[in-house]
C-alpha cells in the first residue's frame, strides 16, 4: 500500500469516528494499567465489570495494596487467570507504592518492568493514558495491517515497526485505536462485515465479501462507502487488556 492509500485509509477512519478512545473504564493512569493487565484474554466488557467494584473499594494503588488478598480476588474473580492477575496487581502495586509514590510511570522500561508488563501494555499506557503517539499491536491490529495491506508483517513486532514508520504522523496518536475498534467490529476474525467497511476498495485482501448489485455486478455497499456509525465515540469520561 502506497502513502496516498494509506492516507486515504485513516483519513476515513477520522470521518467515521472522529475521537476514538479505549473501551476499557478508568479515571486514573494507574486504573488504565489495571484495567489492562486484567484484558490479557478477557473481553473489556468483563474487565469492566470487575473494575467498577475493584475501583470503587481501591481507587489507587496505596489502597489497593492495603486489599486483603481475598478482597482483592473476589472482586476479579469472573476474569481468567485470575490468581496469576491478583499476584501481579499485587506486586505491581508495591513497586508503584515504593519506587514512584503510588504513579505509573510514563518511561517504556520502567512500565516494562512491572510484573505482568510487556511491550503491548506498555504501549497501551503510553498512548492512552500518556498520549505518546505509540501502537499497541494486538491480535486485531495485526489481524487488519495485514489483510488491508497497511503494514503487512509476520510477526506483532514487524507489523508495530512498520506502522510507527508508515503511519501518517497527524494521524499516530489516533491509529492504534481506530485499527482496534475496526477489527472488534468491522474487520472481525471470522466473518468480516465488509459491507459496512469504509475502507473496502482501498483493502487488499482477497476474500473480502462483495454485496452484489440486482445486476449480479460486485460492488461495495453503501455502508461500505459511507462512514460507519457503529463504532464507539469518546465519551464524557475515557472509557478506554500475564504478560502483553
Amino acid at each position: 500500500m502506497g502513502p496516498a492509500k494509506r492516507e486515504a485509509v485513516f483519513e476515513r477512519l477520522q470521518a467515521a469516528n472522529p475521537h476514538p478512545t479505549t473501551e476499557l473504564c478508568y479515571e486514573s493512569p494507574f486504573q488504565l494499567l489495571i484495567a489492562v493487565l486484567l484484558s490479557a484474554q478477557s473481553t473489556d466488557r468483563a474487565v469492566n465489570k470487575a473494575t467498577a467494584r475493584l475501583f470503587a473499594t481501591a481507587p489507587d494503588a496505596h489502597a489497593m495494596l492495603a486489599l486483603p488478598d481475598k478482597t482483592l480476588k473476589d472482586c476479579i474473580a469472573t476474569i481468567g487467570l485470575h490468581n496469576t492477575k491478583a499476584r501481579h496487581i499485587r506486586e505491581t502495586c508495591r513497586i508503584l507504592v515504593r519506587d514512584y509514590e503510588g504513579l505509573v510511570p510514563h518511561e517504556r522500561a520502567a512500565l516494562e518492568a512491572l510484573p505482568g508488563v510487556g511491550r503491548k501494555t506498555a504501549n497501551v499506557i503510553l498512548n492512552t493514558a500518556f498520549g505518546q503517539p505509540v501502537i499497541a499491536v494486538d491480535t486485531h491490529i495485526f489481524r487488519v495491517a495485514n489483510r488491508l495491506g497497511l503494514a503487512p508483517g509476520r510477526t506483532v513486532r514487524a507489523v508495530e515497526e512498520r506502522l510507527s514508520r508508515l503511519v501518517p504522523e497527524r494521524f499516530c496518536h489516533d491509529a492504534h485505536h481506530w485499527l482496534i475498534l475496526h477489527g472488534r467490529y468491522v474487520c472481525k476474525a471470522r466473518r468480516p462485515a465488509c459491507d459496512q467497511c469504509v475502507l473496502f476498495d482501498l483493502c487488499a485482501y482477497r476474500d473480502k465479501v462483495l454485496s452484489w448489485t440486482a445486476s449480479g455486478s460486485p460492488q461495495a455497499s453503501g455502508a461500505a462507502r459511507e462512514p460507519s456509525r457503529s463504532l464507539p465515540r469518546r465519551r464524557s469520561r475515557a472509557r478506554s487488556r500475564v504478560r502483553t
